[in-house]
């Protein structure tokens, strides 16, 4: 029996538009990160400041993921997501108007960090819990992967892009980004899919669904946990315009370069991944990657050649990006879609948590140890705690196959 091809995923319409929304809303995305966090330095020079903008763009999202994820699996997720994109696009409008007028101030920065959060915290679920509806099980893993190299091909795109556009001045980021937010929520609201909608419950328990779902599986609760604490303390990307600025002397466009690095090498392992799809030793492959993500985030943080930087940070998208893959995977095929929205939004708090909150963390303990010190103690605990994983979820450790275990 021959493998699905990737032919017949692109005969599937709502897919393509699913595909293509999300390319677009995450495009701008990374544009609108790189001109607020440069932004954002220029306006104070904190490296504590860099942290809040991830702090307050958790905060919010942790606090309505389940409820997010909940409606995941109650209502319309294409409309959740058309959704999320025009309150972003509102952000991106919003910047732009200050500019204008000459209001751009660090409180307006962190305010409408708190809108983004918020956004998230409905996006996520509603986009994770998507794909499956969308194409047969026999193209999930497919599907999957291919979604990743989108997102990854964006992030590698939109940094450059963003960083190149700063050049002209940040109202020039936040205009594209605007389109391209509005663009995507457009296409979402022309996807069709069937969903089968859950019962009607909206007491605590159900919230919390998910939650229990997840704490009962234990090789979903090692994959997704593992994420939270590999990326939490190794994640070096609030203290790039340091980096950029004070350590490797470049500038905006470097910056823009140095955040897309990582996905250049998820997005080249991405292809490898379509052409060589995972199938065996898929548990000790996941966690063999986080501890090698933190030997490079060392070498990250010790160098002080932009050449170097760049290579160290490929290195870290590449073996996130076999990570990503095979937990988004085992979190969609290990999971009923009647609950899949709510399981989604648990992922969600982990992959938000290990992101917005990493971000906090390494503007604090740059604040401490400087910037070289906090990324290099932060990859180095990343190692431990891979070594650490495969002693604490042995389940995990022994997975084989990637669909069924």
């Amino acid at each position: 029996m021959n493998a699905p091809s990737l032919a017949e995923l692109f005969r599937l319409r709502s897919f393509v538009a699913f595909f293509s929304a999300r390319l677009a809303a995450m495009l701008a995305n990374q544009m609108l990160m790189v001109a607020v966090a440069w932004q954002m330095y220029d306006l104070t020079g904190s490296a504590w400041d860099l942290g809040l903008v991830g702090l307050f763009q958790f905060v919010p999202a942790l606090v309505l993921t389940l409820p997010a994820g909940h409606a995941a699996d109650h209502f319309n997720r294409g409309r959740i997501f058309a959704g999320c994109m025009l309150s972003q696009a509102l952000v991106g409008f919003v910047l732009l108007l200050a500019i204008a007028g000459g209001h751009e101030t660090r409180g307006l920065i962190l305010g409408l960090s708190i809108v983004l959060g918020v956004a998230r915290a409905f996006q996520m679920p509603a986009q994770q819990a998507l794909i499956p509806l969308l194409v047969p099980p026999a193209l999930l893993g497919r599907a999957i992967t291919l979604a990743s190299s989108g997102m990854q091909a964006a992030i590698i795109a939109g940094p450059a892009v963003g960083g190149a556009l700063y050049v002209l001045g940040a109202s020039a980021v936040y205009s594209v980004s605007t389109v391209l937010l509005l663009g995507a929520a457009g296409l979402m609201l022309s996807v069709r899919y069937e969903q089968a909608p859950a019962p009607a419950n909206t007491g605590w328990q159900d919230i919390l669904a998910g939650a229990r779902f997840v704490w009962r599986n234990k090789v979903l609760l090692g994959a997704t946990s593992l994420d939270l604490f590999a990326v939490l303390l190794g994640g070096a990307t609030a203290l790039l315009p340091i980096f950029a600025r004070d350590i490797l002397h470049a500038g905006p466009q470097e910056l823009g370069l140095l955040r897309a690095a990582p996905a250049v090498g998820a997005f080249a392992m991405s292809i490898a991944l379509l052409r060589w799809p995972l199938h065996r030793h898929t548990g000790p492959l996941m966690l063999a990657s986080v501890a090698i993500f933190g030997l490079a985030t060392v070498i990250f943080g010790l160098s002080t050649h932009v050449g170097l930087s760049l290579f160290a940070l490929a290195i870290t998208g590449a073996v996130d990006n076999v990570s990503v893959v095979i937990r988004q995977t085992i979190v969609q095929t290990d999971t009923p879609d009647e609950i899949r929205g709510r399981v989604s939004a648990i992922n969600s708090i982990f992959i938000g948590a290990s992101n917005q909150l990493g971000e906090f963390e390494s503007g604090a303990t740059a604040a401490l140890f400087g910037p070289v010190g906090s990324v290099v103690l932060g990859g180095i605990g990343t190692v431990a705690v891979a070594l650490l994983w495969f002693r604490l979820f042995p389940t995990l450790a022994r997975r084989d196959r990637l669909i069924g275990g």
